[in-house]
C-alpha cells in the first residue's frame, strides 16, 4: 500500500504513475488501465482543487474469488460536500469545470464509495478489478 501526499499538480501526477504501475502489475488490461488512471486523475484533482489537498493511497487487493484488482483512497479535511446526489450528477460542477468529474470517475471504476460531511471532509474509494 502507497499512501500519497496531495499538495500540488505534482502530487497528481504521482499518484496517476502510482495507480498506473499498480495496475498493470496486477492484471488489468490496458482499457481498464486507463480507466482507473482516469478516475484517480479526476479524484487526485478534486482532492487538491476542492478539498484543499490531501491524500491518496493505492493498494492491491484480492476479490474472495482471488481476482485481483486496484483499491483507491481519496481523503482530504476541506469542506466537504453539502449534496452528494446533486454532486454525482453529470454536468453539475461547484466551479467552471464540466461537472463530469464525481460522476465520470464513478462509471469508470467496478466500485464506489463516495462519503462527505460539509466541514468534515470527503472520502473516495474505488476498486477497478481485472477481468
Amino acid at each position: 500500500m502507497n499512501a500519497v501526499p496531495i499538495r500540488s499538480g505534482d502530487d497528481v501526477v504521482r499518484v496517476r504513475q502510482l495507480v498506473r504501475t499498480a495496475a498493470a502489475e496486477n492484471g488489468l488490461s490496458l482499457v481498464d488501465q486507463t480507466k482507473l488512471v482516469t478516475a484517480a486523475s479526476e479524484l487526485a484533482r478534486n482532492t487538491l482543487v476542492h478539498g484543499g489537498g490531501g491524500t491518496a493511497t493505492v493498494e492491491v487487493v484480492k476479490s474472495p474469488i482471488g481476482r485481483p484488482g486496484v483499491k483507491l483512497s481519496f481523503n482530504d479535511e476541506g469542506p466537504g460536500i453539502a449534496d452528494i446526489d446533486l454532486a454525482l450528477t453529470d454536468g453539475w460542477t461547484s466551479g467552471s469545470g464540466l461537472g463530469l468529474g464525481l460522476s465520470g470517475a464513478r462509471r469508470l471504476v467496478d466500485e464506489f464509495e463516495l462519503n462527505s460531511k460539509p466541514g468534515a471532509g470527503t472520502s473516495v474509494v474505488v476498486v477497478k478489478w481485472s477481468r
